[in-house]
């Protein structure tokens, strides 16, 4: 019952909550415990169904890490499955063997939850040897519709399996074309346009349409719907684009690594194609601070449920492998339009591809870079590493080594040189302010300051100018250069 309560304050959707799967077993299996205290009985109840919580593994390993890619999670999707539901229809044969037939009483026998367990999997294996079958019409009546069902089942999802594990190629075999297929109207639509029909049929197509939408709208509810909801002011960040595993993995890595201090914010997904599994995965493993929506950076009803308006940014990420990149560019400018539209205010940074497209941005009224936005392009990076790699062999390997967040951890094993190598690569480059201790030092005094007491390397300062003037930012200074509260 905590974990139920537990459940229910998480949970986004309060309503939606009530009517899931795993609340009903809840509702099944929590209040005969309670019945059975306060009665001094026992009953066999519905306890079975707590099985179907066995289907919440994968779940639970790939938040542990341990399942990272689509084979691996589907794999133990499908074998979650099938235990929880031999589990659950063993526990069915056995509270139907157990208490009898309702209208008699008399023909019930006794048998364990496992030798239940034995005899759904001798029958379904095609092997039935006899020794164990059902007495009661209610427990003969299960068993038939759940061959009938589970046979279906488990034969439509063995060649999966055998997929998955890579006893099969995914693409080998011959085409099978299946003849006399038929296409099916659905339930509920007319079959006749005459306007001759009486007003029972009328009604009675009305109802059967009413109620197929009905069942429609409740079983087709979106995964990846629904609305951010900000609890305690908590600041979040929009990011659309290209978004797949590689290009998801690689940003979160980055922006959610150790050494940042800003953790308190929340990274949300928006993309019109559902992730699969393995970025679901990604996702789950980060569930603390990262939420996918289902919808695109066009439409303003999806920009208003991931509340753009009140983000702290909007990133739009660029593919890097794209074959068309003046494409790829026209696409991103087009989010940026968009955004800018539903939000004049917001801070924007696109990747784009090439350099002579960074002027349609200023065709945007409301692009403004004193306000934030910014433009990365990669080509204009890439071809200036290596134009400064030119001047100073080893440029870009330094500067890609400052700007990515690594962690290392020094180890016996590795030589000297490489310990020391690596501990460089761990080093990243930070934008700080300085307080005003610093107050009246000169650049070399501060630089000591940092080195000995922080363990930090000064490399530069900002010299802000007057309201409206462009800063400065001073590299190694002179030593006649004092530092005030403007310099950060």
């Amino acid at each position: 019952m905590v974990y139920f309560f537990i459940r229910f304050i998480a949970a986004s959707d309060k309503l939606w909550f009530m009517v899931e799967m795993y609340s009903f077993v809840d509702y099944f299996t929590i209040p005969p415990s309670f019945v059975s205290i306060y009665l001094d009985r026992t009953w066999i109840g519905l306890r079975f169904l707590r099985a179907l919580r066995l289907m919440t593994v994968p779940d639970i390993l790939q938040y542990l890490n341990i399942l990272k890619t689509s084979s691996s999670i589907r794999l133990a999707q499908l074998v979650s499955i099938f235990i929880s539901v031999w589990l659950t229809a063993a526990g069915i044969i056995h509270l139907l063997e157990n208490s009898g037939d309702p209208l008699d009483f008399d023909n019930a026998q006794s048998l364990s939850y496992w030798t239940c367990v034995y005899f759904l999997i001798v029958t379904m294996s095609t092997v039935g040897y006899g020794d164990v079958f059902c007495h009661t019409v209610l427990g003969r009546t299960f068993l038939v519709f759940f061959l009938l069902v589970g046979l279906a089942m488990f034969a439509s999802s063995i060649p999966e399996i055998i997929e998955l594990v890579g006893s099969s190629s995914k693409y080998s075999g011959e085409l099978k074309r299946e003849h006399g297929k038929r296409l099916c109207s659905p339930a509920g639509s007319p079959r006749s346009r005459s306007w001759r029909r009486s007003a029972t049929n009328t009604a009675a197509d009305t109802t059967r349409t009413s109620a197929a939408e009905i069942i429609d709208l409740i079983g087709t509810r979106p995964k990846y719907g629904g609305t951010l909801k900000n609890e305690r002011g908590r600041r979040h960040i929009v990011v659309c684009g290209h978004i797949t595993y590689e290009s998801v993995s690689h940003f979160l890595k980055d922006f959610l690594h150790e050494d940042r201090e800003d953790v308190d914010v929340e990274v949300v997904f928006l993309h019109r194609k559902p992730p699969d599994l393995e970025l679901e995965g990604l996702f789950k493993r980060h569930f603390t601070t990262v939420e996918f929506f289902q919808g695109t950076i066009m439409n303003p009803i999806d920009l208003q449920r991931v509340k753009v308006h009140e983000a702290d940014a909007c990133l739009v990420l660029a593919n890097k492998y794209c074959q068309d990149p003046d494409a790829e560019d026209a696409a991103n400018i087009m989010r940026v339009i968009s955004i800018k539209n539903y939000s004049d205010d917001i801070r924007v940074i696109i990747q784009l591809m090439q350099y002579h497209n960074k002027a349609y941005l200023l065709n945007i009224p409301s692009w403004d870079w004193k306000q934030g936005d910014d433009v990365i392009c990669l080509a204009e990076l890439k071809l200036g590493f290596i134009a400064q790699s030119c001047l100073a062999p080893g440029f870009s390997t330094m500067m890609a080594n400052l700007f990515a967040m690594r962690s290392f951890k020094t180890s016996p094993d590795t030589q000297a040189w490489q310990n020391d190598y690596l501990q460089g690569t761990g080093c990243e480059m930070y934008t700080e302010t300085l307080s005003t201790s610093f107050t009246g030092m000169t650049f070399p005094q501060a630089s000591e300051l940092c080195f000995t007491k922080l363990k930090l390397l000064l490399l530069a300062i900002e010299i802000k100018g007057e309201e409206g003037a462009d800063c400065k930012i001073s590299i190694n200074p002179r030593n006649s250069l004092v530092l005030l509260q403007s310099v950060s």
